[in-house]
């Protein structure tokens, strides 16, 4: 699996804002970020948010982003629009729910999908969050304290 691009953000734009406007906290292109087991990213907004938090960190495949900037035709489409953290090509992540796995010497486990909503459209395009159903990325634990650093 390699690392293509990795985002945090001090604050929610649309978790939690139902029925209000979204937010202005904009994602940070990292180098890299700080994992931290059983709390996520360091300086991410859900760092220690919850004990046990199923999403502490979410992982996005490129190969999803791509295919759906084609298919919906939209060529501006950024990967921080869909606010996950890790984007990564090579891996199949639905196949890593349920299960442990390690990204450069870091432990994760794949709780469940990271699944798209109503918000989707707004920030990436008309029939994003139908078309990501089943694709919307991975939301882990940490297992193991380390940094994650983009391959590219």
């Amino acid at each position: 699996m390699r690392v293509e691009h990795l985002f945090t953000s001090t604050g929610h734009n649309f978790f939690g804002r139902h029925g209000q406007p979204a937010g202005g906290h904009g994602m940070l292109s990292m180098d890299y970020i700080d994992c931290v087991a059983g709390q996520g990213i360091r300086g991410d907004r859900f760092f220690g948010y919850q004990e046990d938090y199923k999403g502490q960190i979410t992982f996005f495949a490129m190969e999803v982003f791509e295919r759906m900037r084609h298919e919906l035709k939209l060529p501006g489409a950024q990967p921080q629009a869909i606010r996950r953290n890790v984007f990564v090509r090579g891996a199949n992540l639905n196949a890593l729910i349920g299960r442990e796995f390690e990204v450069q010497g870091t432990r994760f486990v794949g709780i469940e999908e990271s699944k798209p909503c109503y918000w989707m459209n707004s920030a990436l395009g008309p029939g994003s969050e139908d078309w990501l159903k089943g694709r919307g990325g991975l939301r882990c634990r940490i297992l193991t304290n380390g940094l994650l650093r983009r391959d590219c």
